[in-house]
């Protein structure tokens, strides 16, 4: 159990530090790609995201809520495949209701204080991605996977 929460705290660091993600979206023709704000809860079972409804993601989001989500620490340099850390979170992705109490919201404006606009605004929809599975890669190609359990 000790790798596993190694493993979990890595992770959860990772995500903390990380202010975006790609986004990764199929809709009925074919995949995109987006970068995205993003926040994640602390028993990292969600990850939440704003967008307008008028992009492309969107669209591709109500065809098909399967999403993946990919956050890394790189910094551009040939040291990364030693040392960069990269997740793929993989799940369903829900939109949520906009109230002022709102976990999911709260987390997300903790991180992302400036985008306090954009998630209020009638046009943003705020995105609750259900986090299944994470692909954890670490010294380039070192692979784990990290399954989430809901209960």
């Amino acid at each position: 159990m000790t790798k596993d929460r190694d493993l979990t705290q890595k992770l959860s660091t990772l995500l903390r530090g990380q202010m975006l993600g790609v986004l990764s979206t199929c809709g009925r023709r074919q995949p995109y790609a987006s970068l995205v704000a993003f926040a994640a809860t602390d028993d990292l079972l969600h990850i939440v995201f704003v967008t307008s409804r008028r992009t492309r993601k969107y669209a591709n989001l109500t065809a098909n809520a399967k999403i993946a989500m990919l956050i890394d620490n790189r910094s551009g340099r040939a040291s990364d495949f030693r040392k960069a850390m990269v997740a793929t979170a993989v799940g369903t992705v829900r939109e949520i209701r906009k109230i002022r109490n709102s976990r999911l919201i709260r987390t997300y404006l903790n991180k992302h204080p400036g985008l306090y606009d954009f998630v209020w605004s009638p046009t943003c929809s705020v995105l609750d991605i259900q986090v299944e599975l994470y692909y954890i890669v670490e010294r380039f190609q070192q692979v784990t996977s990290l399954r989430m359990n809901s209960s």
